[in-house]
């Protein structure tokens, strides 16, 4: 699908026509929209065609006037079907003479404000919104991450009640959103540096001070994504150690009964042999029996709570 919008005072309206168009949005293009765009702005396919795969790094590319950036942006899964609830995803935004196309195979909220006319008015070049997109990005990976504590906070008090695969395995998956957060920050990060060090962004006075702030909220999600990912990897740590501990004391129990019931056994065992034996003529001989087996039981008990051993 293919939006268009032109710039009306400092929000985005939608266009009639792509050459009063100054921002295009390619919404899961069709191979027939990318065709389109490709051959009315004379751009190189793989800047599109690229963005489909679901692990495309970050990265800025030049060719013939139109500057190429990728960001990897997070995207929230509400089905439950999905393995995990966070992820992250490429997002293109392409720079030509005089427009601003974006393209997105995968659903995030990044452009939403701007798609429904809601964003904040600002002096919008391509300089300034490309720099906007970054800052929302910037702010809503600080966003999940705080979901995502949120949910391993929720997580650790059910496995204070009870241990669970299930639980387990949630926390596995908020982990690997984790990681898919930090390689994503800091690969946004480098584009972010490189995009400081461009001749671009002299073309509009106000984008110095603006990156500066990207770059600090980059940063600061880049901290917390760090933060939670070691709270997190040490939780774990600390789980797997109960539930070993918690295996060792069940064995020990176990073992401790095998060995003081075996006493009994053995010994009925032993005056069961048909041959001559101490008591056998005894009209006690059962009761003399039945009770050196639990006396000698009772000893073996006492001496393992003496260890600690229940």
């Amino acid at each position: 699908m293919i939006h268009i919008f032109k710039v009306s005072g400092q929000r985005f309206v939608p266009a009639l026509t792509m050459e009063e168009a100054f921002w295009i949005h390619l919404e899961n293009p069709s191979p027939e929209e990318i065709e389109r765009i490709v051959k009315k702005y004379n751009l190189e396919e793989d800047f599109i065609t690229d963005l489909q795969d679901a692990d495309e790094n970050a990265r800025l590319e030049w060719d013939e006037g139109a500057l190429l950036t990728i960001l990897r942006v997070p995207i929230y899964y509400k089905h439950r079907s999905a393995k995990i609830s966070f992820a992250t995803a490429p997002m293109g935004i392409i720079s030509t003479e005089d427009k601003l196309i974006t393209v997105s195979f995968y659903d995030n909220e990044i452009l939403t404000q701007y798609l429904e006319g809601k964003h904040r008015p600002f002096n919008i070049t391509q300089q300034s919104f490309l720099l906007n997109i970054n800052l929302r990005t910037a702010i809503y990976f600080l966003k999940f991450l705080k979901e995502i504590n949120r949910r391993t906070t929720l997580i650790e008090d059910e496995l204070h009640q009870s241990m669970k695969n299930k639980e387990l395995i949630r926390l596995l998956r908020m982990e690997k959103s984790l990681v898919y957060f930090n390689t994503a920050l800091k690969s946004n990060e480098i584009i972010l540096e490189r995009l400081q060090r461009t001749r671009w962004l002299l073309n509009d006075p106000d984008a110095e001070d603006m990156i500066e702030d990207v770059i600090i909220e980059n940063k600061q999600a880049i901290e917390m994504a760090n933060i939670y990912s070691s709270i997190l990897s040490g939780m774990m740590d600390a789980f797997a150690s109960i539930i070993s501990n918690n295996l060792n004391v069940v064995m020990k129990f176990l073992t401790s009964i095998t060995i003081i019931i075996s006493v009994p056994t053995l010994i009925v065992s032993i005056y069961g042999m048909n041959v001559p034996l101490p008591f056998q003529e005894s009209n006690f001989a059962f009761a003399l029996i039945m009770g050196i087996s639990v006396l000698i039981s009772l000893i073996l008990v006492l001496v393992f709570i003496h260890k600690k051993y229940f």
